[in-house]
């Protein structure tokens, strides 16, 4: 197991696994900040909103 685990870290096809690897979860950290920012504002807009159709008759 240990021997497998060596000859994919030395090899270049383990590097670029592991850049690939890293470039993923940037990615997704990005897209989770994003969605969690859009849906932060998308709750403020129906806050507003739900408070304008309270305060009318």
């Amino acid at each position: 197991m240990t021997r497998l685990l060596k000859s994919f870290l030395s090899g270049k096809s383990g590097a670029t696994a592991v850049e690939y690897g890293l470039l993923a979860a940037l990615i997704s950290v990005g897209l989770i900040a994003g969605a969690s920012t859009f849906g932060n504002s998308l709750n403020n807009t129906f806050m507003t909103v739900s408070n304008s159709m309270q305060q009318t008759p």
